[in-house]
């Protein structure tokens, strides 16, 4: 045995002994699992099913139909109305129209019908456990009957000029539908068996290697998210005989449902458009031809006013050929603003829901707070600077020290990690910061240099690190504890771990050894999430309400790493962080992959760079102080 294996099989079976003991701060040194029973309790209510009961009692409290609707729509003002307005089935959406004179459709508004005193219809609107608004239509039965309810219905009468309306309308709705369908299947008939084929490997590639999302076509649900798969993801494997992309392959298009059909479809439109990480800016949405070129419409808008480049124009019409044409101009124009123009994504935790963004320019405020970073990080650091820039050149221009120890770090790159997070929780008034990455670079030197993709995917998420610091205030959202703090910090940065474990295999090349690995694409984009303490189990009870992530590329003996490092900002309660805030998180985050990257390049040429510290011990002691 070499050297270096005998120095690689004693970590391993240091970490195999770890492994057998809690890595919880307040209980270090005990057995793992041996805790009689959980440590803080969640109740029932907790996240998105107290949030829904709390809607509908607004709603049922509402003193019009008018505002209780709204409140349906917007979930009491958790999502745009309009992610819920096309959430809606034909009939539906008609009704509503009808009713509330609501619709998603640009230039579609129109007044309801005015009641006349007289109801040749009593309907219902209810609210079902996945956050749908549900209307019940003339012919259709109680929707107790088919719908699962947060509690009980509105009864809305229908009069009679209404019930009209709504036959018309539907009349329509039907007809447009159905003329959707053929477009669709000529269209999917022209790409040939091959051709059908191909695409859906691309898209159960996607929906394996995409963060959860849940998609409909009227009653019917798609997604691949926890116990409801009906595609692949965490529980169906792909040729998974229940994933409805592997269950098409091989059968002739007449045989596809017009359900599937379009799912095909739809989906194709959004991967063409952005890649696989489209698709979730259509969460909890219709899957129909309409229902895409509307997104993507709107996402041209954003692009033609951010960009100054010659406008995109819009699609000539909902037919499939004229969106995809939009789409690929879309991810042409992406390509040609990515220098000029910060996308990023907003995310509505509730219905798990993402808009991409165009960022205004980095601001005034933006630069106060790099300014504030930049007088922390001076404190703190060796570096001097009035931008991140320049501190990123001052230490381009003299990296060697971030391999040395430094004050309480073992290495510089440890102090500079920490001095970043630390400084990111003062700035931007957060409740904790944190930022991940890699223990050993050297290792992974290592195998790059062997190719030995196997060991990079064998790693477990051990093998990686993530530093959070809370604020002082920070004991008050738990009970005022500090070990609870402690505890909940260390649950972050082992997720943030297995965040850093999940995304690093999408960097290697596609040998089997890698694709039999779980991962999601490394993520690229910055993004902004509104109460997501809703779904996540541990964002519920860790009070994960508003966030800012910016991840970023390291570069290791030249090939990329994307989503390598990330600043995460946290906020338990209060305002959400804005625009500004995350482009000034978004180049501290650069900052710090700037400085792996150099730490990287010190490994290649014989540093034996390592992160010791950020595990639970330290956060124990850095946050509780041995608090008993």
């Amino acid at each position: 045995m070499t050297a270096q294996m005998d120095k690689q099989a004693t970590r391993r079976r240091a970490a195999n002994a770890l492994k057998r003991f809690s890595r919880r701060p307040s209980r270090l040194g005990s057995a793992a699992g041996a805790a009689p029973h959980p440590d803080y309790h969640v109740g029932p209510d907790a996240g998105f099913p107290g949030l829904l009961k709390e809607v509908w009692r607004k709603a049922g409290e509402a003193s019009d139909l008018a505002t209780a609707v709204d409140i349906l729509l917007t979930l009491d003002g958790h999502v745009p109305a309009d992610v819920q307005l096309r959430a809606l089935g034909r009939a539906e959406e008609v009704a509503l129209g009808v009713l509330a004179g609501v619709t998603w459709r640009p230039g579609a508004e129109a007044e309801p019908v005015a009641p006349d005193g007289t109801a040749a219809f009593l309907g219902e609107i209810g609210l079902s456990t996945t956050g749908r608004l549900v209307v019940r239509v003339p012919s259709q039965g109680p929707l107790g009957g088919s719908t699962e309810l947060v509690d009980g219905v509105l009864r809305v009468p229908w009069p009679a000029p209404a019930v009209a309306e709504y036959r018309r309308a539907k009349a329509t709705a039907d007809l447009r539908y159905a003329e959707s369908v053929v477009d669709c299947r000529d269209w999917l008939a022209g790409l040939g068996e091959c051709g059908r084929t191909e695409v859906l490997d691309q898209l159960t590639a996607a929906a394996q290697r995409t963060a959860p999302f849940v998609l409909y076509h009227e009653d019917r649900q798609y997604t691949n998210f926890r116990d409801l798969n009906t595609l692949t993801g965490k529980t169906l494997w792909p040729g998974h005989p229940d994933c409805a992309l592997s269950a098409l392959r091989g059968i002739p298009l007449a045989l596809w449902s017009d359900a599937d059909v379009m799912l095909v479809v739809s989906l194709t439109l959004l991967v063409r458009s952005a890649g696989f990480g489209r698709i979730e800016e259509a969460n909890g949405t219709q899957l129909s031809v309409a229902h895409i070129g509307h997104l993507l419409d709107q996402a041209r808008v954003r692009y033609n006013a951010a960009s100054g480049l010659p406008p995109v124009p819009p699609a000539e019409s909902d037919r499939v050929a004229d969106v995809v044409r939009l789409a690929d101009a879309l991810r042409a124009r992406r390509t040609e603003m990515r220098d000029d123009v910060q996308l990023y994504r907003e995310i509505h935790g509730v219905l798990m829901h993402k808009i991409e963004r165009a960022a205004q320019p980095y601001g005034a405020p933006a630069r106060r707070r790099e300014a504030a970073l930049c007088a922390a990080l001076t404190e703190r650091l060796p570096l001097s600077g009035r931008t991140l820039d320049e501190l990123g050149d001052q230490l381009a221009a003299d990296p060697a020290w971030l391999a040395r120890p430094t004050d309480t770090f073992g290495t510089g790159l440890e102090a500079l990690v920490h001095a970043a997070v630390a400084s990111a929780t003062d700035v931007f008034a957060a409740d904790f910061a944190m930022s991940r990455g890699m223990r050993s670079l050297a290792d992974l030197v290592d195998a790059l240099r062997d190719e030995d993709w196997a060991r990079i995917a064998g790693w477990d998420i051990t093998s990686f690190f993530c530093c959070v610091v809370p604020a002082p205030h920070a004991k008050r959202y738990f009970g005022g504890s500090a070990t609870h703090v402690a505890d909940m910090s260390w649950a972050v940065s082992s997720r943030m771990q297995y965040n850093s474990w999940h995304f690093i295999a999408g960097n290697l090349p596609k040998v089997p050894d890698v694709e039999a690995r779980d991962y999601f694409v490394p993520p690229t984009m910055p993004d902004i999430a509104l109460f997501s303490d809703q779904h996540h189990n541990g964002h519920v009870a860790n009070h994960v309400r508003f966030t800012v992530r910016s991840p970023q590329p390291v570069t290791v003996l030249d090939r990329v790493f994307r989503g390598f490092v990330d600043v995460r900002l946290l906020r338990c309660d209060g305002s959400p962080f804005d625009e500004q805030d995350l482009l000034a998180t978004h180049r501290l985050s650069a900052f710090i992959a700037g400085a792996t990257t150099l730490a990287a390049r010190l490994a290649a040429a014989g540093e034996d760079i390592r992160i010791a510290a950020f595990d639970s011990r330290w956060h124990w002691n850095t946050i509780a102080g041995g608090e008993s």
